[in-house]
């Protein structure tokens, strides 16, 4: 048995383990992303293979934690790809104001730069009050980070940037207090968010949303699991609602398909065209 065939059996002993110990499912996603996350925390620990790090992790919760904010530390930042934020303030606001309350579900939010931003536009099209966020993601320590809106004064000048692009109706330091080298977002925006725990790969429907958000996360599962986050999505948006996808991903070849209709190709933004029966 060669040692990439063996370092294989180790990574699926660790997987297993952690499902079983925690109830944490990474099974599925993609072992590529997988590998390249859990190499950074080894080097932190310097351990050699992935068998080492079974005892530490089955044994020490808090290790464990460090070990999940290590491999699900999100690239995200506020306003990412500004041309969705622009389709979804002139093209599915509009829409949604046909509504008396919508309800967006955005999954895998992470540390929830991007939730703020979706805030921040509802708030400029004056539709943040008829509107509830449900924020989620498997991770808690990021969630944390995401409860308290408080992030890096390095990245200001990015996050601004980013959202001038977005046909913008303010000045994004209107929406924040920066202070000691952070800035902190208005505790306003907060106000028609909720934060929650769920996992994609294990947990199940969630509520009729309006619109469900999940961008640049699907990237990082397999065939299988991605199939059941479609199912998950569909099986929780209500007819003629929005799945947001990353600039990388897309349902088109998901069994699913033919319940969708391409609202905006680029901006990977699909309608659901089929009530809940699939008819």
């Amino acid at each position: 048995m060669t040692p990439v065939e063996v370092a294989a059996i180790e990574l699926d002993l660790l997987l297993e383990g952690m499902y079983r110990r925690y109830g944490v499912d990474l099974r599925n996603y993609s072992k590529a992303s997988l590998r390249r996350r859990i190499q950074i925390y080894m080097e932190k620990k310097d351990v050699d293979c992935y068998s080492d790090l079974i005892p530490l992790l089955l044994k020490d919760k808090d290790a464990f934690d460090m070990f999940m904010l290590t491999i699900s530390v999100g690239i995200t930042e506020m306003f990412r790809d500004p041309p969705f934020f622009i389709a979804f303030r002139k093209q599915i606001i509009p829409i949604l104001k046909t509504y008396p309350f919508v309800k967006i579900w955005h999954a895998g939010c992470s540390t929830g730069e991007e939730v703020y931003s979706l805030a921040i536009i509802l708030h400029e099209e004056q539709f943040l009050e008829r509107s509830i966020i449900y924020a989620t993601d498997f991770n808690s320590l990021s969630l944390d980070v995401a409860k308290k809106g408080i992030y890096s004064s390095d990245a200001l000048e990015s996050f601004n940037k980013n959202y001038l692009e977005t046909a913008p109706k303010s000045s994004f330091r209107n929406y924040c207090q920066e202070k000691y080298g952070y800035f902190k977002l208005h505790d306003f925006l907060q106000k028609n968010i909720v934060f929650s725990t769920h996992n994609l790969a294990t947990d199940g429907v969630f509520g009729e949303m309006n619109v469900i958000i999940c961008r640049n996360v699907l990237i990082y599962f397999d065939k299988s699991l991605q199939e059941r986050v479609f199912t998950l999505f569909t099986d929780s948006l209500s007819p003629l609602g929005f799945l947001c996808l990353g600039s990388k991903e897309t349902i088109k070849f998901s069994e699913l398909a033919p319940q969708y209709e391409v609202s905006f190709k680029q901006e990977k933004i699909f309608r659901k065209i089929t009530g809940s029966n699939g008819n």
